[in-house]
């Protein structure tokens, strides 16, 4: 029985997609961004697994941190701590996750659904491999592992937790969300008045994340720079790349003879309806 759902289930999704993608910008190859995507998902996995074995601080390296070996740009950061700000920051990243939702309130997405959410789901695992091998391979002490005013226990400052400041993945994952979101919209409804407004919201709210990831001492401004930059990127770039290319347009070469009898070589532009 559980086969059968699961068959039905791929069966469904694979005629939603074929049937309704007529009247989407975006193209998807089964094959192609079936491997992208499954490339994605088994990355984010393996970057997991480099994470959760990274090695905690030994006493030596703890001792040997000085505040002044950070750069002139992330040291005002060093230090922060407070669990409040880390909270907050859950508020917003948990709705930029949400908001590629609200495109499904749009017609002509909705009629995408199947579509879109699987463009999501590739989306979000090229943002996944990205931070995960980074995080995983790269070692920087997170803010909070400088504070030495009591706050933060000795424990938590030495975890291996405490080794994964570069770069911010709740900046990027947010990100690539929102930016995902208002570049759907904005393929789907490209004359919609509104857009403003939908790319102000997109920035917004990850930029909101970065700044309470930072004040939780999570994270330094370089930190959630470049994951803010890498997983923006992630959002536009990944549905730009499926964009269906306009094949009733055509530009091409041509040679011929005017009416007077005289030769001329141009380019001729053919517009098929």
């Amino acid at each position: 029985m559980k086969k059968l759902t699961l068959l039905f289930a791929i069966l469904f999704t694979y005629t939603l997609i074929n049937a309704q993608s007529a009247s989407s910008p975006y193209e998807w190859d089964w094959t192609t961004d079936g491997i992208w995507t499954g490339a994605g998902l088994l990355g984010s996995a393996g970057g997991l697994l480099i994470i959760q074995n990274k090695d905690d601080m030994t006493m030596e390296e703890f001792n040997n941190l000085n505040i002044e070996d950070i750069n002139s740009i992330d040291r005002w950061a060093a230090g922060n701590h407070s669990e409040t700000a880390s909270k907050l920051s859950d508020m917003p990243f948990a709705f930029s996750f949400a908001s590629p939702l609200i495109l499904l309130f749009d017609d002509e997405i909705n009629d995408n659904t199947g579509q879109v959410l699987l463009l999501y789901v590739e989306t979000l695992a090229t943002t996944a491999t990205m931070y995960t091998f980074t995080a995983g391979l790269i070692d920087r002490s997170r803010p909070y592992v400088y504070d030495d005013s009591g706050d933060t226990s000795l424990g938590r400052r030495m975890s291996n937790n405490g080794q994964r400041s570069f770069y911010a993945g709740h900046v990027a994952a947010s990100a690539t969300a929102t930016f995902f979101a208002a570049k759907v919209y904005s393929d789907f409804n490209p004359d919609a008045s509104g857009k403003f407004w939908v790319w102000a919201g997109a920035a917004a709210i990850p930029a909101s994340v970065a700044y309470l990831r930072i004040e939780a001492g999570q994270h330094f401004l370089t930190d959630v720079t470049l994951g803010y930059v890498l997983g923006a990127a992630t959002g536009i770039l990944v549905p730009e790349l499926h964009k269906k290319k306009n094949e009733n347009v055509q530009v091409y070469p041509t040679t011929g003879m005017s009416l007077t009898g005289d030769e001329y070589r141009g380019m001729a532009l053919r517009l098929t309806f």
